[in-house]
Protein backbone atom coordinates (compact mmCIF):
# COMPACT_ATOMS: atom_id res chain seq x y z
CA UNK A 1 0.00 0.00 0.00
CA UNK A 2 1.38 3.39 -1.05
CA UNK A 3 2.26 5.82 1.71
CA UNK A 4 0.04 8.93 1.45
CA UNK A 5 1.66 12.23 0.52
CA UNK A 6 2.03 14.41 3.63
CA UNK A 7 0.50 17.82 4.24
CA UNK A 8 1.96 20.52 6.54
CA UNK A 9 0.60 20.44 10.09
CA UNK A 10 1.62 23.75 11.69
CA UNK A 11 1.95 27.36 10.46
CA UNK A 12 4.37 30.02 11.72
CA UNK A 13 4.46 30.79 15.44
CA UNK A 14 2.58 34.04 14.83
CA UNK A 15 -0.36 32.10 13.38
CA UNK A 16 -0.10 29.05 15.65
CA UNK A 17 -2.26 30.29 18.53
CA UNK A 18 -5.10 31.38 16.27
CA UNK A 19 -5.23 28.29 14.07
CA UNK A 20 -8.82 27.66 12.95
CA UNK A 21 -8.98 24.25 11.32
CA UNK A 22 -11.78 25.36 9.02
CA UNK A 23 -9.26 27.75 7.42
CA UNK A 24 -6.83 24.85 6.75
CA UNK A 25 -8.93 22.43 4.66
CA UNK A 26 -6.20 19.85 3.94
CA UNK A 27 -5.18 19.67 7.59
CA UNK A 28 -8.82 19.54 8.69
CA UNK A 29 -9.48 16.66 6.29
CA UNK A 30 -6.47 14.74 7.64
CA UNK A 31 -7.63 15.09 11.24
CA UNK A 32 -11.34 14.61 10.46
CA UNK A 33 -10.72 11.23 8.85
CA UNK A 34 -8.44 10.23 11.69
CA UNK A 35 -8.97 8.40 14.91
CA UNK A 36 -9.51 10.66 17.91
CA UNK A 37 -5.93 10.11 19.13
CA UNK A 38 -4.56 11.90 16.05
CA UNK A 39 -6.45 15.10 16.78
CA UNK A 40 -5.29 14.85 20.37
CA UNK A 41 -1.65 14.35 19.29
CA UNK A 42 -1.91 17.35 16.96
CA UNK A 43 -3.13 19.49 19.88
CA UNK A 44 -0.25 18.23 22.02
CA UNK A 45 2.13 19.29 19.26
CA UNK A 46 0.48 22.71 19.05
CA UNK A 47 0.79 23.15 22.81
CA UNK A 48 4.47 22.10 22.82
CA UNK A 49 5.38 24.34 19.87
CA UNK A 50 3.54 27.28 21.47
CA UNK A 51 5.77 26.83 24.52
CA UNK A 52 8.89 26.69 22.31
CA UNK A 53 7.85 29.76 20.31
CA UNK A 54 7.09 31.73 23.47
CA UNK A 55 10.29 30.84 25.35
CA UNK A 56 12.91 30.14 22.68
CA UNK A 57 14.15 31.86 19.53
CA UNK A 58 12.34 31.96 16.19
CA UNK A 59 15.08 29.71 14.76
CA UNK A 60 14.50 27.12 17.53
CA UNK A 61 10.74 27.19 16.91
CA UNK A 62 11.22 26.60 13.17
CA UNK A 63 13.67 23.74 13.79
CA UNK A 64 11.44 22.03 16.37
CA UNK A 65 8.34 22.53 14.23
CA UNK A 66 10.05 20.72 11.35
CA UNK A 67 10.95 17.75 13.55
CA UNK A 68 7.59 17.45 15.34
CA UNK A 69 5.79 17.76 12.02
CA UNK A 70 7.81 14.93 10.46
CA UNK A 71 7.27 12.71 13.49
CA UNK A 72 3.51 13.26 13.71
CA UNK A 73 3.04 12.79 9.96
CA UNK A 74 4.84 9.46 10.23
CA UNK A 75 2.70 8.53 13.23
CA UNK A 76 -0.52 9.51 11.41
CA UNK A 77 0.17 8.20 7.90
CA UNK A 78 2.64 5.34 8.36
CA UNK A 79 2.73 3.89 11.88
CA UNK A 80 -0.93 4.55 12.73
CA UNK A 81 -0.41 4.09 16.45
CA UNK A 82 -1.08 6.53 19.32
CA UNK A 83 2.16 8.32 20.24
CA UNK A 84 1.55 7.93 23.98
CA UNK A 85 1.91 4.15 23.51
CA UNK A 86 5.34 4.27 21.85
CA UNK A 87 8.25 2.24 23.12
CA UNK A 88 11.94 2.19 22.19
CA UNK A 89 11.29 -0.05 19.19
CA UNK A 90 8.80 2.44 17.74
CA UNK A 91 11.29 5.31 17.93
CA UNK A 92 13.98 3.17 16.30
CA UNK A 93 11.49 2.29 13.55
CA UNK A 94 10.96 6.02 13.02
CA UNK A 95 14.75 6.47 12.78
CA UNK A 96 14.77 3.84 10.02
CA UNK A 97 12.09 5.83 8.21
CA UNK A 98 14.10 9.08 8.55
CA UNK A 99 17.18 7.36 7.17
CA UNK A 100 15.35 6.50 3.94
CA UNK A 101 12.03 8.34 3.58
CA UNK A 102 9.78 7.89 0.52
CA UNK A 103 10.73 10.12 -2.42
CA UNK A 104 7.33 11.85 -2.20
CA UNK A 105 8.29 13.02 1.31
CA UNK A 106 11.46 14.76 0.06
CA UNK A 107 11.73 18.23 -1.47
CA UNK A 108 14.65 19.86 -3.26
CA UNK A 109 14.18 23.38 -1.88
CA UNK A 110 12.54 25.41 0.85
CA UNK A 111 9.04 26.47 -0.12
CA UNK A 112 6.07 28.01 1.67
CA UNK A 113 3.92 25.48 3.51
CA UNK A 114 0.59 27.07 2.62
CA UNK A 115 -0.95 29.17 -0.16
CA UNK A 116 -3.78 31.59 0.59
CA UNK A 117 -6.71 30.96 -1.75
CA UNK A 118 -10.17 32.35 -1.22
CA UNK A 119 -9.48 33.08 2.43
CA UNK A 120 -8.27 29.52 3.06
CA UNK A 121 -4.77 28.16 3.68
CA UNK A 122 -4.30 25.34 1.17
CA UNK A 123 -1.28 23.07 1.35
CA UNK A 124 1.53 23.79 -1.10
CA UNK A 125 1.86 20.64 -3.24
CA UNK A 126 5.59 21.36 -3.65
CA UNK A 127 6.15 21.11 0.12
CA UNK A 128 7.57 17.99 1.78
CA UNK A 129 8.82 17.37 5.34
CA UNK A 130 12.34 16.20 4.37
CA UNK A 131 14.79 18.50 2.53
CA UNK A 132 17.63 17.32 0.33
CA UNK A 133 20.46 19.58 1.48
CA UNK A 134 23.63 20.04 -0.56
CA UNK A 135 26.83 21.76 0.42
CA UNK A 136 27.05 25.40 -0.59
CA UNK A 137 28.91 25.61 -3.89
CA UNK A 138 28.00 22.02 -4.91
CA UNK A 139 26.52 22.33 -8.39
CA UNK A 140 26.03 18.61 -9.06
CA UNK A 141 22.59 17.35 -10.02
CA UNK A 142 20.35 16.83 -7.01
CA UNK A 143 18.51 13.51 -6.85
CA UNK A 144 16.00 12.60 -4.16
CA UNK A 145 17.14 8.97 -4.10
CA UNK A 146 20.53 10.17 -2.79
CA UNK A 147 18.95 11.63 0.36
CA UNK A 148 20.61 10.67 3.64
CA UNK A 149 20.30 12.69 6.84
CA UNK A 150 23.52 14.14 8.23
CA UNK A 151 24.67 13.40 11.75
CA UNK A 152 23.62 16.95 12.68
CA UNK A 153 20.13 16.29 11.30
CA UNK A 154 19.80 13.03 13.23
CA UNK A 155 20.97 14.71 16.43
CA UNK A 156 18.41 17.49 15.86
CA UNK A 157 15.67 14.89 15.39
CA UNK A 158 16.43 13.17 18.69
CA UNK A 159 16.85 16.51 20.51
CA UNK A 160 13.41 17.72 19.40
CA UNK A 161 11.65 14.41 20.08
CA UNK A 162 13.27 14.12 23.50
CA UNK A 163 12.04 17.62 24.41
CA UNK A 164 8.57 16.78 23.04
CA UNK A 165 8.24 13.59 25.10
CA UNK A 166 9.61 15.35 28.17
CA UNK A 167 6.78 17.88 27.77
CA UNK A 168 4.24 15.07 27.34
CA UNK A 169 5.42 13.31 30.49
CA UNK A 170 5.57 16.57 32.48
CA UNK A 171 1.95 17.22 31.51
CA UNK A 172 1.07 13.57 32.27
CA UNK A 173 -0.15 12.95 28.72
CA UNK A 174 2.07 9.86 28.69
CA UNK A 175 4.10 8.05 31.32
CA UNK A 176 7.51 7.51 29.84
CA UNK A 177 10.07 8.94 27.42
CA UNK A 178 11.10 6.27 24.87
CA UNK A 179 13.41 8.66 23.00
CA UNK A 180 16.22 8.73 25.56
CA UNK A 181 16.75 4.99 25.57
CA UNK A 182 16.19 4.66 21.81
CA UNK A 183 18.93 7.18 21.04
CA UNK A 184 21.55 4.94 22.70
CA UNK A 185 20.64 2.09 20.35
CA UNK A 186 20.17 4.04 17.11
CA UNK A 187 22.52 2.46 14.58
CA UNK A 188 22.70 5.60 12.45
CA UNK A 189 24.16 7.86 15.14
CA UNK A 190 27.95 7.91 15.12
CA UNK A 191 30.04 9.14 18.02
CA UNK A 192 32.17 11.97 16.64
CA UNK A 193 35.74 12.20 17.90
CA UNK A 194 37.14 13.79 14.75
CA UNK A 195 39.50 16.76 14.70
CA UNK A 196 37.33 19.84 14.13
CA UNK A 197 38.12 22.07 11.17
CA UNK A 198 37.00 25.66 11.74
CA UNK A 199 35.16 27.09 8.75
CA UNK A 200 36.89 30.44 8.28
CA UNK A 201 38.74 32.70 5.88
CA UNK A 202 42.49 33.19 5.99
CA UNK A 203 43.78 36.65 6.84
CA UNK A 204 44.58 37.27 3.15
CA UNK A 205 41.10 36.14 2.09
CA UNK A 206 39.51 38.38 4.73
CA UNK A 207 41.50 41.40 3.53
CA UNK A 208 40.50 40.63 -0.07
CA UNK A 209 36.81 40.41 0.96
CA UNK A 210 37.04 43.69 2.87
CA UNK A 211 38.64 45.41 -0.15
CA UNK A 212 35.83 44.12 -2.37
CA UNK A 213 33.21 45.47 0.06
CA UNK A 214 35.01 48.84 0.17
CA UNK A 215 35.01 49.04 -3.63
CA UNK A 216 31.34 48.10 -3.83
CA UNK A 217 30.47 50.89 -1.37
CA UNK A 218 32.64 53.41 -3.27
CA UNK A 219 30.91 52.52 -6.56
CA UNK A 220 27.37 52.45 -5.13
CA UNK A 221 26.46 53.95 -1.76
CA UNK A 222 23.74 51.31 -1.25
CA UNK A 223 26.57 48.93 -0.33
CA UNK A 224 27.64 51.05 2.64
CA UNK A 225 25.28 48.87 4.62
CA UNK A 226 26.97 45.68 3.38
CA UNK A 227 30.43 47.03 4.22
CA UNK A 228 29.34 47.88 7.75
CA UNK A 229 27.67 44.49 8.18
CA UNK A 230 30.63 42.32 7.18
CA UNK A 231 33.02 44.49 9.23
CA UNK A 232 30.72 44.01 12.24
CA UNK A 233 30.34 40.25 11.89
CA UNK A 234 34.09 39.68 11.65
CA UNK A 235 35.39 42.30 14.10
CA UNK A 236 32.73 41.88 16.80
CA UNK A 237 32.33 38.07 16.41
CA UNK A 238 28.58 38.34 15.80
CA UNK A 239 26.07 35.76 14.66
CA UNK A 240 23.91 37.10 11.81
CA UNK A 241 20.81 36.69 13.99
CA UNK A 242 22.27 39.03 16.63
CA UNK A 243 21.89 41.99 14.26
CA UNK A 244 18.39 40.93 13.17
CA UNK A 245 15.13 42.51 14.25
CA UNK A 246 13.21 40.05 16.45
CA UNK A 247 9.90 40.29 18.26
CA UNK A 248 11.63 40.34 21.66
CA UNK A 249 14.67 42.48 20.71
CA UNK A 250 15.39 45.18 18.15
CA UNK A 251 19.10 46.08 17.85
CA UNK A 252 19.34 49.86 18.21
CA UNK A 253 22.22 52.29 17.75
CA UNK A 254 22.07 53.12 21.47
CA UNK A 255 23.26 49.56 22.13
CA UNK A 256 26.69 50.92 21.22
CA UNK A 257 27.82 52.65 24.42
CA UNK A 258 30.96 54.18 25.96
CA UNK A 259 32.13 53.63 29.54
CA UNK A 260 33.89 56.12 31.85
CA UNK A 261 37.30 55.05 30.51
CA UNK A 262 36.21 55.86 26.91
CA UNK A 263 35.99 52.18 25.96
CA UNK A 264 33.21 51.36 23.48
CA UNK A 265 30.95 48.34 23.87
CA UNK A 266 28.03 46.79 22.01
CA UNK A 267 25.12 45.25 23.90
CA UNK A 268 24.03 42.03 22.17
CA UNK A 269 21.01 39.79 22.71
CA UNK A 270 22.30 36.32 21.85
CA UNK A 271 21.62 32.60 22.15
CA UNK A 272 19.76 31.38 25.21
CA UNK A 273 18.09 34.81 25.62
CA UNK A 274 21.31 36.13 27.18
CA UNK A 275 22.50 39.73 26.89
CA UNK A 276 26.25 40.30 26.72
CA UNK A 277 28.54 43.28 26.08
CA UNK A 278 31.07 42.91 23.28
CA UNK A 279 34.23 45.02 23.18
CA UNK A 280 34.31 47.46 20.25
CA UNK A 281 37.90 48.23 19.17
CA UNK A 282 38.88 51.76 18.04
CA UNK A 283 39.62 50.40 14.53
CA UNK A 284 35.90 49.60 14.12
CA UNK A 285 34.67 53.09 15.01
CA UNK A 286 35.59 54.45 11.58
CA UNK A 287 33.22 51.90 10.00
CA UNK A 288 30.48 52.80 12.47
CA UNK A 289 30.99 56.53 11.78
CA UNK A 290 31.05 56.01 8.01
CA UNK A 291 27.79 54.04 8.01
CA UNK A 292 26.05 56.49 10.34
CA UNK A 293 27.07 59.48 8.21
CA UNK A 294 25.76 57.69 5.12
CA UNK A 295 22.43 57.48 6.96
CA UNK A 296 22.55 61.15 7.97
CA UNK A 297 23.15 60.47 11.69
CA UNK A 298 25.67 61.90 14.14
CA UNK A 299 29.18 60.50 13.94
CA UNK A 300 28.72 58.22 16.95
CA UNK A 301 25.67 56.90 18.85
CA UNK A 302 24.26 58.62 21.93
CA UNK A 303 22.25 57.22 24.85
CA UNK A 304 18.58 56.69 24.11
CA UNK A 305 19.00 56.68 20.31
CA UNK A 306 16.49 54.23 18.87
CA UNK A 307 17.56 54.06 15.21
CA UNK A 308 17.97 50.42 14.07
CA UNK A 309 21.62 49.39 13.83
CA UNK A 310 21.03 48.14 10.29
CA UNK A 311 18.07 49.68 8.53
CA UNK A 312 16.04 48.73 5.50
CA UNK A 313 16.62 50.96 2.47
CA UNK A 314 12.95 50.72 1.60
CA UNK A 315 10.43 50.65 4.42
CA UNK A 316 11.07 51.19 8.10
CA UNK A 317 12.72 49.26 10.88
CA UNK A 318 15.43 46.62 11.13
CA UNK A 319 16.06 43.59 8.96
CA UNK A 320 15.50 39.85 9.36
CA UNK A 321 18.38 37.37 9.55
CA UNK A 322 17.51 36.12 6.07
CA UNK A 323 17.66 39.64 4.61
CA UNK A 324 21.01 40.28 6.30
CA UNK A 325 22.37 36.96 5.00
CA UNK A 326 21.53 38.04 1.45
CA UNK A 327 23.62 41.19 1.90
CA UNK A 328 26.61 39.13 3.05
CA UNK A 329 26.13 36.60 0.26
CA UNK A 330 26.23 39.35 -2.37
CA UNK A 331 29.67 40.46 -1.12
CA UNK A 332 30.87 36.84 -1.12
CA UNK A 333 29.65 36.46 -4.72
CA UNK A 334 31.55 39.57 -5.85
CA UNK A 335 34.69 38.40 -4.03
CA UNK A 336 34.46 34.95 -5.62
CA UNK A 337 34.12 36.36 -9.15
CA UNK A 338 37.00 38.79 -8.71
CA UNK A 339 39.39 36.31 -7.06
CA UNK A 340 38.56 33.63 -9.62
CA UNK A 341 39.37 36.06 -12.46
CA UNK A 342 42.66 37.10 -10.84
CA UNK A 343 43.97 34.00 -9.09
CA UNK A 344 41.96 31.03 -10.35
CA UNK A 345 39.25 28.72 -9.03
CA UNK A 346 41.32 27.01 -6.32
CA UNK A 347 42.04 30.29 -4.55
CA UNK A 348 38.46 31.54 -4.96
CA UNK A 349 36.58 28.39 -3.90
CA UNK A 350 36.36 29.36 -0.20
CA UNK A 351 34.16 32.35 -1.11
CA UNK A 352 31.78 30.00 -2.89
CA UNK A 353 31.41 27.84 0.24
CA UNK A 354 31.45 30.60 2.85
CA UNK A 355 28.45 31.63 4.94
CA UNK A 356 27.95 34.64 7.19
CA UNK A 357 28.98 32.51 10.21
CA UNK A 358 32.47 32.12 8.72
CA UNK A 359 33.06 35.79 9.50
CA UNK A 360 32.49 35.20 13.23
CA UNK A 361 34.91 32.25 13.09
CA UNK A 362 37.41 34.29 11.08
CA UNK A 363 37.45 37.19 13.56
CA UNK A 364 37.80 34.98 16.63
CA UNK A 365 40.49 32.77 15.05
CA UNK A 366 42.61 35.75 13.98
CA UNK A 367 42.33 37.30 17.45
CA UNK A 368 43.51 34.09 19.12
CA UNK A 369 46.37 33.82 16.63
CA UNK A 370 47.25 37.43 17.48
CA UNK A 371 47.72 36.28 21.09
CA UNK A 372 44.65 37.75 22.76
CA UNK A 373 43.52 36.14 26.02
CA UNK A 374 41.30 33.11 25.42
CA UNK A 375 39.07 34.21 28.31
CA UNK A 376 38.45 37.64 26.74
CA UNK A 377 37.72 36.18 23.29
CA UNK A 378 35.36 33.63 24.89
CA UNK A 379 33.38 36.37 26.65
CA UNK A 380 33.10 38.45 23.48
CA UNK A 381 31.87 35.36 21.62
CA UNK A 382 29.25 34.71 24.30
CA UNK A 383 30.44 31.17 25.02
CA UNK A 384 29.30 29.65 28.30
CA UNK A 385 32.82 28.44 29.06
CA UNK A 386 36.38 28.80 27.78
CA UNK A 387 36.48 25.09 27.00
CA UNK A 388 33.97 25.70 24.18
CA UNK A 389 36.22 28.39 22.70
CA UNK A 390 39.26 26.14 23.02
CA UNK A 391 37.48 23.19 21.40
CA UNK A 392 36.21 25.24 18.44
CA UNK A 393 39.06 27.65 17.78
CA UNK A 394 42.26 26.62 19.57
CA UNK A 395 42.02 22.82 19.71
CA UNK A 396 44.87 22.64 22.23
CA UNK A 397 44.67 18.85 22.70
CA UNK A 398 44.59 18.19 18.94
CA UNK A 399 47.63 20.43 18.37
CA UNK A 400 49.57 18.62 21.12
CA UNK A 401 48.61 15.26 19.61
CA UNK A 402 49.64 16.37 16.11
CA UNK A 403 52.99 17.64 17.46
CA UNK A 404 53.66 14.46 19.43
CA UNK A 405 52.88 12.34 16.39
CA UNK A 406 54.91 14.30 13.87
CA UNK A 407 58.22 12.53 14.67
CA UNK A 408 56.94 9.03 13.92
CA UNK A 409 59.07 7.06 11.48
CA UNK A 410 57.88 4.81 8.71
Amino acid sequence: MAIPKPVPLYPTYKDLKEVKLEEFPDLAALLADADQWKSKAWLWGQEFLSYIGRNKSEHTYTRFRSEIEKFLLWAFLVKDKPIDEYRKADILEYADFCWRPPLTWISLSNVEKFHMKGGLYTSNTEWAPFKLMVAKGDESKREKKKYRPSQETLQATFTALNAFYKHLTDEEYCYGNPVQIAKKDCRYLIKDTQVKDVKRLSEDQWNFLLDVAHNMAEDDSRYERSLFLIASLKTLFLRISEYSDRSEWSPAMSHFWKDHDNNWWLKIYGKGRKVRDVTVPPSFLSYLTRYRQYRGLNKLPVAGENHPIIEKIRGRGGMTARQLSRLVQEVFDHAYEQMQARYGEDNASNFKEATSHWLRHTGASLEIERGRSLKDVSEDLGHASMSTTDTVYVQTDDKKRAASGSDRKV
